[in-house]
């Protein structure tokens, strides 16, 4: 089955790490890297599976928390999960309507594909 997932907000380092394990830990999954709110919105327009939303978003005015808030407003359907390693970060996502998410820690982990699995609804 594929799947697109939608890395928002992720520096030059983070994100093709992470968008390169998930593509091969989960074949079949694509993997999009979104810097701009333009490029968001047209994601969710598009259709994704699964955001994975960087604590500190690189392009965006917004912290990750608030741009979940603002992206389940908008998109209450959408699934999102935050990527932090601070657990009241992940707190406030969840109480923002987000699933639980996880932190960088998990790179190179088996643990990292499974909570991605988990997002996915796999």
């Amino acid at each position: 089955m594929s799947h697109l997932v939608a890395l928002v907000g992720h520096c030059e380092v983070d994100g093709p790490r992470l968008k390169r394990e998930i593509s091969a830990g989960l074949p079949g999954t694509e993997v999009v890297r979104i810097n701009t709110m333009g490029d968001l919105e047209r994601t969710l327009e598009e259709g994704v599976d699964l955001l994975l939303v960087n604590r500190e978003p690189v392009g965006f005015e917004e912290e990750g928390v608030e741009l979940i808030r603002e992206v389940l407003e908008a998109h209450p359907a959408a699934k999102v999960m935050l990527v932090s390693n601070k657990a009241e970060a992940q707190e406030e996502a969840v109480k923002a309507g987000a699933m639980e998410g996880f932190g960088k820690k998990l790179m190179g982990t088996p643990e990292l594909l499974a909570a991605v699995e988990r997002g996915l609804g796999s």
